[in-house]
């Protein structure tokens, strides 16, 4: 007799490693959900186990290094030039300095590559977008110094903590702006020969946790060095931590609006001290209508009438960006799990909270404007944890609680 044997297949089971990999990575919104849908019914998916395979599981596969002048950014579909330097010494196994360096009007990324690849040595990663005109006071081109720092750190191993933000002239303009509005993601600024319209002091606040290195030329005559000596002076009055460096040099073109390489030497050894601080128990943030993403672990989320941006991130036309009215929130965080907020034209803020800022086993309270709005138990959640990871792409600041506080509501 003929005895046959069926062959029976038997399903593969995927780790959850590689689950929680493929939900952060893909770029695909179905695949992310179905993704999602399968981490949370897996047994194995726990909050401590997760943020493990966060902060560890991500590999980096070998990339091209050195002089990379002709790479691409595409934001809304359209493609920019983007110049990339990679020191030869790379290793994927290390975490890299990265700074991105804005290009001033007349220029390129390609030309400030070739400036600045042999000053930073073989610790940093250097990004240099290009962007018509250097006109980086837009909202795509800060959407496209966003998507740099994303895709830089995509391929290469960037240290979240050791991003920094520099640009020239028009370049300053948008190291200011663009970290100002983002500052919660760098370990420094250097604007450079630039400056900031009056209507836009306000956003300097939100500095509060990211230092400052300022350079400008005391002969400038295309940005009045006042702009700068006017910022370092609302820096004093706010308290906050910065350099100022002005120098009496001139260039034979470019008069005193140049960047003199003496100046590097002093510049570079100020990025090596800088690590970002990624949880501050104490955060300020200013917001026009916008700019409502997160703010490190907070978020406004509605606000009163308040002034809004166009696609110009200068614009003067609203008379609310002209009389400066900004929703502002003031949040610490004490030892005795209790939250302190201030806020100024806020309606309702998100909180967003880990083991490293509060206590999960005991009450939290949080006291808005002098107000008990929350008090009692928080709980941890896996999918708070993996939507906020794969928003923010950044390993050093994982939040499993997520806190709406409604400032309209009545107090309990």
């Amino acid at each position: 007799m003929d005895f046959s044997v069926a062959e029976v297949s038997v399903p593969v089971v995927e780790s959850l490693d590689s689950l929680v990999v493929r939900y952060l990575e893909t770029s695909d919104s179905d695949e992310a959900g179905q993704l999602l849908q399968r981490i949370l019914s897996d047994v194995r998916a726990s909050v401590e186990t997760v943020s493990h395979i966060i902060r560890t599981e991500r590999t980096y596969r070998n990339q091209p290094v050195g002089n990379l002048p002709d790479e691409q950014i595409v934001v809304r579909g359209q493609p920019y030039p983007l110049s990339l330097f990679i020191p030869p010494t790379y290793q994927a196994s290390k975490a890299y300095a990265l700074v991105v360096c804005l290009h001033g009007f007349g220029f390129t990324g390609e030309e400030y590559l070739e400036r600045w690849r042999a000053r930073l040595g073989e610790d940093y990663l250097l990004a240099c977008p290009s962007y018509p005109s250097g006109a980086w006071f837009t909202r795509r081109a800060e959407e496209l110094v966003l998507e740099t720092i994303r895709q830089t750190g995509h391929r290469y191993h960037v240290d979240p903590d050791r991003v920094f933000l520099t640009g020239m002239s028009n370049g300053g303009i948008g190291a200011w702006l663009i970290g100002m509005h983002h500052a919660s993601l760098f370990a420094g600024l250097a604007p450079m020969a630039s400056g900031l319209d009056d209507v836009l002091m306000p956003f300097l606040a939100n500095l509060r946790n990211t230092p400052v290195y300022i350079i400008h030329g005391a002969k400038d005559q295309v940005m009045p060095v006042d702009l700068s000596r006017s910022i370092a002076r609302e820096l004093d009055v706010l308290g906050y931590q910065y350099v100022y460096r002005e120098h009496q040099r001139e260039h034979p073109m470019a008069g005193g609006h140049y960047f003199p390489r003496e100046e590097l030497p002093d510049l570079v050894a100020w990025f090596n001290r800088q690590r970002r601080e990624p949880l501050p128990t104490s955060l300020t943030v200013v917001r026009d209508g916008s700019h409502f993403q997160p703010f490190n672990w907070v978020r406004l989320d509605a606000t009163d009438p308040i002034a809004a941006f166009s696609d110009d991130l200068v614009d003067k036309r609203d008379e609310r960006i002209k009389r400066r009215v900004y929703a502002r929130l003031d949040a610490s965080i004490t030892a005795s799990n209790r939250i302190e907020v201030k806020a100024e034209h806020v309606q309702r803020y998100s909180l967003f909270l880990n083991e490293q800022l509060i206590d999960v086993s005991k009450p939290l309270m949080v006291v808005t404007n002098g107000r008990l709005l929350f008090e009692g138990a928080v709980t941890p959640s896996v999918e708070t944890l993996l939507r906020q990871a794969r928003l923010r792409r950044d390993p050093e600041r994982l939040f499993s609680v997520h806190l709406t506080i409604d400032i309209t509501k009545q107090a309990p």
